[in-house]
């Protein structure tokens, strides 16, 4: 199917509506000039641009300037967004899942959707309607409904167990601008997927991919898509599973979650410092109370005993702390003190260990007896040496081999116990 029927099929707003106004009148005044941010700027590289064509996404961005100049006022401004945001999101998962055929790139690169995120949010940032909008609420609703924080929800089931996993967009983009992150592949290979867990019961797994970004975690992003799953209903998880990209050559269940950030002079993908160093660690805006650190209550036992391939599963009891009564950080290998102030979790002191702290904080305040924790990917390596090759064999043949493992974890971490 064609990125054009999808999107007649997908959104319930049209896409073909002119461009003007019954009157006559314009609709929109032409696009501005404007300043672009730190990650849009990065669309100025021409191969951000062909991941998204590659993929058969390109219409989701030459479309959406008509489709906008077409709304009447505000309101439905926010409907078309919502819109747009969630068909972006279910024509990736369906692609990654081999269900949309388009594109030469493998289906479960998770960059496309990526680089189409952000070249439509370039333009609803140059759009002039001819009425006052909030711009950045527009594209706060544009980004939760594009990442699948909205018409997301579990499919009610008798006896099926319902999963819950997040991923990340890629990150390190100024050092090479074709990474992917394998947590966000997983997310969209995985998001609605039946699968059967390891004691032969049924599950589904449904799943949201976080941006590398303070200022949405600052503003509840990770409240926003775990809530929801965390409140008790048809719609709650049996389990939850933070997931990011870590270390080379290994999978780690994170054995502790620590509530600093530490990460400076590391960037987000904005190019924004946390503002916290492992010298003096900073705690994020709008954490909610909780303790310095937060222990998995994934089983870890089971996970490390079953799922050792290709990929090792370690237990990463690692942390980083200001002990009681001192002031400088000190490395631990088997976890905190009491009274000591977190420096960093086994998962670091950036957004991996704050996503970890961030969604297992909430589970114990709504749902204590949930399992949950975070998983860390190897780091995915195998891009060809030519900077101008997208992808190649041996990057995509990781990418699936991690994919397929994260799965397995979540098969055996998933059992009723």
């Amino acid at each position: 199917m064609s990125a054009a029927a999808l999107l007649a099929t997908l959104l319930p707003v049209s896409v073909a509506s002119p461009a003007h106004a019954a009157d006559g009148v314009s609709a929109c005044r032409p696009p501005a000039p404007v300043t672009l941010d730190a990650e849009q700027e990065r669309l100025a590289d021409a191969r951000t641009t062909a991941l998204v064509e590659r993929a058969g996404l390109g219409d989701f961005v030459r479309r959406l300037p008509a489709a906008l100049c077409a709304t009447r006022g505000p309101a439905e401004a926010e409907r078309l967004l919502d819109s747009w945001g969630q068909a972006l999101w279910q024509a990736s998962v369906r692609r990654a899942q081999g269900q949309r055929p388009g594109g030469d790139l493998a289906p479960g690169d998770d960059r496309p959707l990526y680089w189409a995120r952000l070249g439509m949010t370039a333009v609803l940032a140059r759009w002039q309607p001819q009425f006052s909008i909030d711009r950045a609420a527009l594209r706060a609703r544009f980004e939760d409904a594009s990442r699948g924080l909205t018409d997301n929800a579990f499919r009610p089931a008798p006896g099926v167990r319902r999963i819950f996993i997040s991923g990340f967009d890629p990150f390190g983009l100024d050092a090479e601008i074709r990474r992917a992150n394998p947590s966000g592949s997983a997310a969209l290979q995985l998001n609605g997927r039946r699968v059967t867990l390891a004691d032969g019961s049924p599950a589904e797994i449904r799943a949201v991919v976080l941006p590398v970004r303070y200022a949405d975690f600052d503003a509840g992003m990770v409240e926003r898509a775990f809530a929801p799953r965390l409140a008790a209903g048809p719609a709650s998880a049996h389990i939850i599973t933070t997931v990011s990209q870590g270390y080379p050559g290994i999978f780690t269940l994170e054995d502790w979650a620590g509530r600093a950030r530490s990460a400076d002079p590391y960037p987000d993908n904005a190019r924004t410092l946390s503002g916290g160093t492992r010298e003096r660690p900073v705690t994020a805006p709008g954490l909610g109370p909780g303790p310095e650190f937060i222990r998995t209550t994934l089983p870890a036992d089971a996970v490390t005993a079953a799922v050792q391939t290709p990929y090792p599963v370690l237990l990463n009891t690692e942390v980083t702390e200001i002990p009681a009564g001192a002031t400088a950080p000190v490395d631990r290998p088997d976890g905190p003190t009491p009274g000591s102030r977190a420096v960093a979790g086994g998962g670091g002191g950036y957004l991996s260990n704050e996503v970890a702290y961030r969604s297992n904080r909430l589970r114990a305040e709504l749902a204590p007896h949930l399992p949950g924790g975070h998983l860390h990917t190897p780091v995915l390596t195998g891009l060809p040496a030519d900077p101008q090759l997208l992808t190649g064999p041996e990057f995509e043949r990781n990418e699936s081999a991690i994919t397929a493992e994260v799965r397995a974890v979540l098969e055996h971490a998933a059992v009723r116990r």
